[in-house]
């Protein structure tokens, strides 16, 4: 049916739940968002993370109550497969920027390119891309280089857990596999790694592999689910949905009294001698309650949870 002014929007709903989605190329991860959100009708929905366009592979989508978690997501570990060019650098650092530079590939022996994939594995000291959603005086620092403002991007730590050779691609193209912590480019790393290497490289694909605690995915492509809301409707769509506390998967349950739980639902502190770190506390029913922070004194709540 094709829409016009008058015909009203199919009504939103409540949807809680995560959706693993495998982001496809060629689209923002905001855009990714908003055509899952429209699919499940749903009110509130929010990702973890922004993958480039070029890039694809997990996008974890929260909706509802698990929008809640988020930010918790955004911080988590990730693991990416990338693909590089050596012999040219870009001014964004990926295959979609304008050519700045072409240089010769020297012949590069494995040990070489393992030693400089080394050097840039631990905590290092990062200078992200150009075109990048990182701000500057409340400006995206790509709507500012698009408008021809020279950027420097502050350098910043990054962890980086793993960077490793997969496999040559012809004599100037490499497979990598990156583990790393919230925060990292890996079109940064790739250019770093190209000017260690004496020819400058830039990022030719990108695939997102998983993001803790989500280690081992199950992902929905876009299609698939267009597919499932023709054939089943909300409930086959559902279905597809992680509850939230798959996200927190990685956090200890910490069992409290009935007292405790109706003070934590209410957003109060709780005397608790708990160890210090956070935890999950869930009623009597066994839904999700609350994301609490222990200091050995007392129990704060950091996020409360509604499950009607």
């Amino acid at each position: 049916m094709v829409r016009t002014l008058n015909t009203p929007r199919p009504p939103t709903r409540r949807v809680d739940g995560i959706l693993l989605l495998d982001k496809p190329a060629g689209i923002s991860s905001n855009r990714a968002l908003q055509l899952a959100k429209r699919l499940f009708r749903a009110e509130k929905a929010g990702h973890t993370g922004s993958l480039d366009p070029l890039a694809t592979g997990l996008l974890p989508i929260c909706f509802g109550e698990a929008t809640k978690i988020a930010g918790w997501l955004l911080g988590s570990r990730k693991a990416y497969r990338a693909e590089c060019r050596l012999g040219i650098t870009t001014d964004s650092d990926d295959a979609e920027g304008a050519v700045l530079r072409e240089r010769p590939v020297p012949v590069l022996d494995e040990e070489t390119i393992r030693t400089q994939l080394a050097r840039l594995t631990g905590r290092i000291t990062q200078v992200p891309p150009a075109y990048s959603a990182l701000k500057q005086q409340g400006v995206a620092l790509y709507k500012r280089a698009r408008r021809g403002e020279v950027v420097t991007p502050p350098p910043r730590e990054v962890e980086v857990y793993r960077f490793d050779l997969i496999e040559r691609l012809g004599e100037d193209g490499l497979r990598l596999d990156v583990e790393c912590g919230s925060g990292t480019y890996v079109r940064s790393l790739v250019r770093d790694l190209g000017e260690a290497l004496g020819c400058g490289a830039h990022l030719t694909a990108l695939r997102r592999l998983w993001v803790a605690p989500f280690t081992a995915p199950r992902m929905v492509t876009l299609e698939r689910l267009e597919s499932i809301g023709a054939e089943g409707g909300a409930p086959e769509l559902d279905a597809c949905l992680l509850p939230l506390e798959a996200g927190l998967a990685d956090v200890p349950e910490l069992p409290v009294d009935a007292q405790a739980q109706v003070a934590l639902a209410h957003g109060r502190k709780v005397a608790s001698g708990a160890a210090p770190a956070r935890y999950r506390v869930h009623d009597a029913g066994g839904s999700l309650l609350a994301l609490v922070e222990a200091d050995g004194r007392a129990l704060r709540v950091l996020r409360g949870f509604s499950s009607g």
